[in-house]
């Protein structure tokens, strides 16, 4: 006897999670709420849909693109997007260029440290019945910095966010490019388009452009009634997330494909009656396009999709499935820890890595294990989801962010180094660290440009601290007896007479810089753990 599946695989809802998700990165899924309401194979816009429902084509890709890039879902629902009410500007701040004419953005070699936002208070401008509800995601979304341009599909944007309502019959639609987002506090609930996501800390969801999507916070049993959700965002214009080559790992390592999880169809119906004042009104359509807002209304659901196929779909991912690797000598870099990368226009370059740090195993032999001191063409933002951050120069808690320009010189202080390098050289077993902790940082490939609302208006911003670097001494002299036979062994002059003389490094400068944290230097065991 032969027993055959009666279909693919959809995950089953859990008691944190009411969703099914299909499963595989960058698949063609398709999926109905109602049976047959895709069309028969062989077409995707019959003449005559079996119940009545509008074929609809979102393209994320331009029409000429390979088959391997191209991005595009079919959509079979109640009523199109298109009839809808006027189109009108939204007072609201935010940025998407980031050339150097823009002056309302600066480039900077200075290291930036941010803490986490407070809670939010509605804007002095917002609608009074909006004030008393609270701040959404939209108004709690905030630009720290970017490059390039999103209408030159080039370069990318980063955000902080924190909100406390539901978009109550209003949905978002991003113009200028696909949005990373990554849950610090508070569960998100999302709903799109295509189907719902659930979205907690330690998890991640990417959002293309053009899918128009509401966001809501799942309420916590010990919070009661007071809803909040912060976190980061990270926006693309002009490319998508894509998994990095595995190359020499083969087929396995970092994320498994099968772990990306994508909604089933699902869809709300909504009487005409629903749309009179008494019923909660028409709907509200936020759109971003070139970093200004505007809005629409519609008499109708904008989550009226039945069905759909296509690759253009909204996913989210665990970020505790995702594989470290491990190295028995030297370092690896940080990209090793890449879960998302989004190609640049240059063949084999990256414009920018999302990579994760946390739980692994140390076992590199004879090997500095903290952070060494580099210089990159890449600008570094890094954040914390959970757990204690334990570099020594900057003070980071679950909610900051800190800032190094590309090329600027970074590593950890003297003690930190001192340390590590005192510590059992030469001979140290292997040793787990991240325990409880997860991070991220974003590697640009490209310098940043901060907004003024990063550098003079982000209620928490730090510099590094004053002296830091003065207690750098160097350590040559120390060996002067050794350099000397070695020289003469050579038949070199020697280097100096004695060890007698010292190097005294010159004082680092003392600019108007704001004191970050209490001065106590971490262990080099916790600096390694972040």
């Amino acid at each position: 006897m032969t027993t055959g599946a009666t279909g693919g695989l959809v995950t089953e809802p859990t008691v944190t999670d009411p969703y099914r998700y299909q499963l595989g990165f960058g698949n063609h899924h398709a999926s109905e709420a109602i049976p047959g309401a895709l069309p028969g194979y062989g077409t995707n816009l019959p003449q005559k849909h079996k119940y009545g429902l509008y074929a609809e084509h979102l393209n994320g890709t331009s029409f000429i693109s390979s088959r391997e890039s191209v991005s595009n879902v079919w959509l079979y629902r109640e009523r199109p997007a298109a009839p809808h009410g006027p189109v009108r500007p939204v007072q609201h701040e935010s940025e998407s260029s980031f050339l150097p004419t823009n002056q309302a953005v600066s480039f900077t070699p200075l290291p930036h440290t941010w803490g986490p936002l407070p809670p939010p208070q509605p804007s002095p401008r917002s609608a009074p019945e909006q004030a008393e509800a609270g701040v959404g995601f939209v108004e709690g979304l905030k630009t720290i910095g970017g490059n390039g341009d999103a209408t030159l599909r080039e370069g990318l944007a980063v955000h902080q966010y924190t909100f406390t309502c539901d978009m109550h019959r209003r949905a978002f639609v991003n113009h200028d490019g696909e949005l990373l987002l990554i849950p610090q506090s508070g569960t998100l609930d999302i709903k799109t388009e295509l189907g719902s996501l659930r979205v907690s800390p330690g998890m991640i969801a990417v959002l293309p452009v053009g899918i128009r999507y509401s966001v809501s916070i799942v309420a916590s049993e010990t919070s009661g009634d007071q809803k909040r959700a912060s976190g980061y965002a990270l926006e693309i214009f002009g490319t998508r997330f894509a998994l990095p080559e595995l190359g020499v790992l083969g087929a396995n390592g970092l994320a498994h494909v099968r772990d990306f999880e994508y909604p089933v169809a699902a869809f709300d119906f909504e009487p005409p009656a629903t749309t009179s004042p008494a019923a909660g009104g028409p709907w509200e359509i936020t759109v971003k396009l070139s970093g200004r807002f505007f809005s629409y209304t519609q008499p109708h659901t904008p989550f009226d999709v039945v069905a759909w196929h296509g690759r253009h779909a909204p996913y989210r991912y665990d970020l505790a499935r995702f594989t470290h690797l491990t190295s028995n000598a030297d370092q690896l870099d940080p990209t090793a820890f890449c879960v998302l990368t989004a190609p640049s226009k240059w063949p084999g370059v990256s414009a920018v890595d999302f990579c994760v740090f946390g739980e692994k195993w140390l076992v590199s032999k004879d090997t500095l294990r903290i952070p060494y001191y580099h210089r990159t063409m890449a600008t570094e933002l890094c954040g914390v989801i959970h757990g204690a951050y334990g570099g020594s120069i900057r003070r980071l808690e679950p909610g900051g962010l800190s800032f190094e320009q590309s090329f600027m010189p970074h590593g950890e202080t003297y003690e930190a180094y001192r340390g590590d390098v005192d510590e059992a050289a030469g001979s140290r077993g292997p040793v787990t660290v991240a325990k409880d902790y997860l991070g991220f940082m974003f590697h640009v490939s490209a310098p940043l440009g901060l907004t003024k609302w990063a550098t003079q208006y982000h209620p928490d911003i730090r510099f590094e601290r004053p002296g830091l670097w003065d207690s750098f001494r160097s350590h040559l002299l120390d060996h002067v007896e050794d350099i000397n036979e070695h020289l003469s062994r050579a038949g070199m002059a020697a280097f100096v007479e004695s060890a007698t003389a010292t190097l005294t490094p010159p004082a680092s400068p003392r600019g108007a810089a704001v004191e970050s944290g209490d001065g106590k230097v971490p262990e080099s065991r916790d600096i390694i753990a972040s």
